[in-house]
């Protein structure tokens, strides 16, 4: 046979061609477990040693955390709202829904979502849990699949299973589980898929909480968490604090239940064969202070609501097998408006352009990447909670009302890490003040 000098070229290049498009890697599978009122600082691999939470750290051990991810909103819907949108409160429309709104706000009902942006682009995606932000019985947003908890947890448990109306009864957490199981058994390993399972917040727990949970803590102090008397402005779970050990038990009982059910995901993508090319990703929508600063809940646990770091600082852990580096941790400042960028990063999918979103993928970080030449990290996060907003850098935290109603509030994050000295009104501090008002002010500006 006559090649000429082309078609020598052409027939040495073509395997090579081949191999190189046989090895393009697939579109990572994504499992998003979404809890709330979960503070960073409950979890074992954030240095909680009294509350047990052997698989949440087993997955930091796989992956990477970051060190230092907040909510926009120390409230459960709005910053759900924020992470599936990557948009502020002000922006997506829903700035406070104590219990999930029935029809969703007209700038949160037609913003791009984190399921839209997958689907379109060929993934299988699905809810189980909680959802709170409108649409009816259906998410829709992309969701062929959903198992969507209607109401609060109780023994009674009332779900829309794609449609139908479905009451089950037991524990939540081990419910969530069996729907979550069902969505990965249905799944193909030639199409990604991306399951979000979104568990209620609940004080001290949800009823039906198994016995077996209970005696852990049986006998546990919680001496390491700093409980104080309830604070003169408490609010939503003061209740709890004239005799918080029953309710703190149930509620890192809870938290253990939890874990659990983090270890029955990752066995199960094992025995199906899916671990591999998952990308699984832990984190809270809010966390929770449990008698710290003399408060309960979150954001409405005082009067004014609140931005201490127990109720905005959340857990972010990323495990994604052979792409993010094992036993990593970031020391950046990230917000769950980040969280929408660099999952669609990490999935090779657009992220929405315009000035809707205010965030940034962190995906570099997280793999261990250089960040582009002249776009550093700024470690610099904002928070709004109705008419009280926050800035926070790696130094200091500023919390402003708009309207007056309660003081400003300044503090020194290194030396005070429990917030526990407010400088706001010092003159020692009033450049670093004035430096924070001004960052607020702008991305109020733009972002907010």
């Amino acid at each position: 046979m006559n090649l000429t000098r082309r078609g020598l070229m052409q027939s040495v290049a073509a395997p090579f061609l081949l191999q190189r498009r046989a090895a393009a890697p697939r579109r990572p599978n994504i499992v998003l477990v979404l809890a709330a009122d979960f503070g960073a600082w409950m979890a074992g691999c954030y240095g909680n040693q009294e509350i047990r939470t052997p698989n949440i750290g087993r997955l930091a051990d796989a992956g990477t955390r970051m060190a230092h991810c907040f909510a926009c909103t120390p409230a459960e819907a709005p910053s759900r709202a924020t992470l599936f949108t990557g948009r502020t409160p002000r922006r997506h429309g829903l700035e406070d829904a104590p219990e999930g709104v029935a029809q969703a706000p007209p700038a949160l009902g037609n913003a791009a979502m984190i399921s839209d942006l997958l689907a379109a682009a060929g993934y299988r995606c699905g809810l189980v849990g909680r959802w709170g932000l409108g649409s009816g019985r259906n998410p829709g947003h992309g969701f062929e699949y959903a198992a969507v908890l209607e109401g609060n947890p109780s023994e009674n448990l009332q779900f829309s299973v794609n449609g139908s109306a479905v009451s089950e009864n037991g524990f939540i957490t081990e419910i969530l589980t069996k729907y979550a199981l069902d969505f990965l058994s249905r799944q193909q390993k030639e199409k990604p898929f991306f399951l979000a399972v979104s568990h209620p917040g609940a004080a001290p727990a949800p009823a039906g909480l198994p016995q077996r949970y209970l005696d852990m803590y049986r006998d546990a102090r919680f001496a390491s968490f700093g409980i104080q008397p309830a604070a003169p402005n408490a609010a939503r779970g003061r209740e709890y604090l004239d005799d918080p050990l029953p309710a703190l038990r149930r509620s890192a009982a809870a938290a253990t239940a939890l874990d659990d059910h983090v270890g029955a995901l990752h066995r199960k993508m094992l025995e199906l064969g899916l671990f591999d090319n998952t990308l699984f990703v832990f984190t809270s929508v809010t966390g929770i202070l449990l008698g710290q600063h003399g408060l309960w809940g979150g954001g409405r646990a005082s009067t004014p609501v609140n931005m201490y770091e127990e109720a905005v600082r959340v857990p972010m852990i990323w495990s994604w097998p052979g792409r993010i580096p094992v036993q990593g941790v970031r020391p950046e400042l990230v917000s769950l408006y980040d969280f929408l960028p660099s999952v669609c990063e990490a999935a090779g999918v657009e992220a929405p352009a315009g000035p809707a979103l205010c965030g940034r993928s962190y995906l570099p970080l997280v793999m261990q990447r250089p960040l582009p030449k002249k776009q550093p990290w700024p470690d610099l996060v904002f928070g709004q909670y109705l008419d009280t907003e926050m800035a926070r850098d790696k130094y200091y935290k500023l919390v402003v009302r708009e309207s007056g109603q309660g003081p400003g509030e300044l503090y020194d994050i290194r030396k005070d890490p429990r917030e526990r000295v407010n400088v706001y009104n010092d003159p020692g501090f009033s450049t670093v003040r004035s430096a924070l008002e001004k960052k607020l002010a702008a991305w109020r500006e733009s972002c907010a």
